[in-house]
């Protein structure tokens, strides 16, 4: 049972990990919200964005804040699954006779930074599909359970297309978020200019350790969950289908493939977790709406009409979101910069 005690406590740690995130990167509310919540839900986070607009330094960032053993793996055309599992290296003994050990990689350890994933081959990418569902990896027929809190979260270049290998639905479904990083405003690159001159590295104390984030964890789950807002998160889901009961008519023209179940547990878990960042104990529709696009962009097999037409995955989710908030006769959704603004605004952040 959440006690007013945990939600202050909830509160305080929040406040504390975006301000000392703050303190490496500049703007980008939007991002460093969604990369804690994911954080705290337990889901992996990818993260699009051009060269330069600070994804690799957020993750470092997290790292520090977090206070996590973090590895960074360079995905490249030549990098091979051993390279990020680990494998069975010929060791010497003791006794002087050879046995195999295992040597472990750059996957276990609590974060990890898959930096470019799409510049590695399909095979590589799919060493990480094991670690991000289960939490373990498995090399010689032998599992082994990696250490909790354990999060991947990757970076990719949506431009640059020479060389690189679109990661298949089944690993882009094991993913919580889809987050879109966008290019600074002109004060904001005027603060990050100013301050990497004064030095290139992350600055960021630690704000909580594994164990207060498993905490955090245990406590977003203790979160009610209305039933009527239950149903409308899963007709949500639901409605990127064409073909299921709760079709909606943007899914029909545009959708060619529905987000997976996975989509509704992640909409959930992180709903509960925005909504004690907003000092409430229970979820809403708005903590649903908002969190539909990091969840539900990256799920949707756009048809060619969309294609054809130049309409974005977002803009299919705003279409769906009011057409069930017309057929469930609720207001109509904020738009999404007012829901950043309202955010900032409760956890005292300001723009720029």
């Amino acid at each position: 049972m959440i006690t007013e005690q945990n939600l202050e406590k909830f509160s305080k740690q929040c406040e504390t990990i975006f301000a000392q995130i703050g303190r490496d990167v500049i703007g980008q509310k939007e991002v460093i919200e969604g990369a804690v919540i994911a954080m705290i839900a337990g889901g992996n986070v990818l993260l699009e964005g051009v060269p330069g607009v600070g994804k690799t330094r957020l993750v470092r960032s997290l790292g520090r804040v977090f206070d996590l053993p973090f590895s960074r793996i360079q995905f490249t055309p030549d990098l091979m699954p051993a390279d990020v599992t680990g494998t069975n290296i010929i060791v010497k003994g003791d006794d002087g006779n050879s046995k195999f050990e295992f040597q472990p990689g750059p996957i276990f350890s609590n974060i990890i930074l898959a930096d470019e994933i799409n510049r590695a081959t399909p095979k590589t990418q799919s060493a990480l599909l094991e670690a991000m569902q289960e939490h373990t990896v498995t090399v010689m027929g032998v599992s082994r359970k990696l250490s909790e809190p354990f999060f991947v979260l990757a970076t990719q270049n949506p431009v640059e297309q020479d060389g690189t290998y679109p990661l298949p639905e089944a690993q882009m479904d094991r993913f919580m978020f889809k987050i879109i990083v966008k290019n600074p405003s002109l004060d904001e690159l005027m603060d990050i200019v100013n301050m990497t001159q004064k030095t290139m590295a992350e600055v960021a104390d630690a704000a909580c350790n594994g164990d207060d984030l498993l905490e955090m964890r245990k406590t977003a789950n203790a979160i009610p969950v209305a039933e009527e807002v239950m149903r409308y998160a899963m007709m949500l889901c639901s409605a990127t289908h064409g073909d299921s009961e709760c079709a909606s008519e943007a899914a029909k023209k545009y959708v060619r493939l529905g987000a997976s179940p996975r989509a509704g547990q992640a909409l959930i878990s992180a709903a509960k977790v925005k909504a004690l960042m907003n000092g409430r104990y229970n979820v809403s529709y708005n903590d649903v709406n908002a969190l539909a696009y990091p969840v539900l962009r990256h799920r949707m097999k756009l048809t060619f009409e969309a294609v054809a037409e130049k309409v974005s995955a977002d803009e299919i989710i705003t279409m769906i979101i009011e057409e069930l908030s017309v057929r469930c006769g609720l207001a109509a959704p904020k738009p999404a910069v007012q829901q950043a603004d309202a955010t900032d605004k409760k956890h005292g952040r300001k723009k720029g």
